[in-house]
């Protein structure tokens, strides 16, 4: 009995999102991604098409991406019992997530450089051999889009009652290949623009607006990953109702809080507890039952004594 009361009390450290489905398609997209690259670079190299070569160095840098994402998941699992990690490794997604945003940037940072520099001095463009490489290149996004697509709805994690989760390492392989497939839709329309019309400087512009579009998106998920990395607290409201959900009960007063993220669903909470009448922690755990987001709660209860008015 006394055995099982101690299991009863430890808490959980495993806050790794699984996601399998996701885990196994995204090696479909990394050999699809692979084999691309290498068909347009060999025959970028015997045909003399700078198109085809430059697409297929674009390729290997979303190649990268995919690598990350994967090594990313498998880290987690592999490490997630790891005591090493104080809260487990619920944040290593998290982490790939973000370093797949950095590459977005870099990619759309070399896109804009491009582009600019075919703007001021323009390229004489082998149109039909581009439009070629844009298709091809637009043709395996849409087939890696649908393989990701949609797997958000598979993925659990072991301590959470939530049925979706934000899965971010995912995410980022998404936009990887969003961002490829409007980059090709952008130079499909620019170089049919360029060849009908004799707007060369159309296929540069179109490079500079798919620039812009994909920093908006690297930026966006820069913003949703980095405060999970930083420890970012709960919302407000969410943190105030649990504050209020204590101090209502008897003359409890809250004089050290802290809720943070553990992983990108998450939370773990340190709450240090002043009451005149203190009672055993699992009575202020039970207060808190409601609040499932709470994945680890530490509670410390300190008992103070009323200042008398008597002399």
């Amino acid at each position: 009995m006394h055995q099982r009361t101690i299991e009863e009390l430890q808490q959980d450290h495993d806050f790794v999102t699984i996601n399998p489905h996701a885990e196994k398609r995204t090696r479909y997209v990394l050999a699809l991604t692979i084999i691309t690259m290498l068909v347009e670079i060999i025959a970028g190299t015997l045909f003399g098409s700078m198109a085809l070569l430059a697409d297929g160095w674009h390729m290997a840098t979303h190649a990268v991406a995919f690598l990350i994402t994967l090594f990313a998941y498998s880290y987690a699992s592999k490490n997630k019992t790891n005591a090493a990690f104080a809260f487990g490794t619920g944040k290593v997604s998290v982490l790939g997530g973000f370093a797949s945003a950095i590459a977005l940037g870099v990619v759309a940072l070399m896109m804009l450089i491009e582009s600019v520099e075919r703007l001021v001095n323009p390229h004489q463009i082998e149109f039909s051999a581009a439009i070629l490489v844009a298709i091809i290149g637009l043709i395996v996004n849409l087939i890696s889009a649908l393989i990701l697509k949609d797997n958000h709805a598979h993925s659990h994690s072991h301590a959470s009652h939530h049925h979706h989760h934000h899965d971010h390492n995912l995410k980022a392989a998404y936009m990887h290949v969003l961002a490829d497939a409007l980059t090709s839709i952008l130079a499909i329309i620019a170089l049919i623009g360029a060849m009908l019309l004799n707007w060369m400087w159309l296929d540069a512009l179109m490079g500079i607006v798919g620039a812009v579009i994909i920093s908006v998106w690297a930026v966006g998920l820069i913003k949703e990953t980095s405060p999970i990395l930083l420890d970012g607290s709960i919302e407000q409201g969410y943190s105030q109702a649990i504050q209020d959900r204590i101090e209502n009960d008897a003359d409890n007063h809250i004089v050290d809080f802290h809720i943070w993220h553990v992983s990108a669903e998450h939370f773990a909470a340190i709450i240090s507890i002043a009451t005149s009448e203190p009672k055993p922690t699992q009575h202020y755990k039970s207060l808190l039952n409601e609040f499932d987001r709470l994945s680890h709660i530490t509670i410390e209860v300190n008992q103070y004594h009323q200042k008398s008015d008597d002399h």
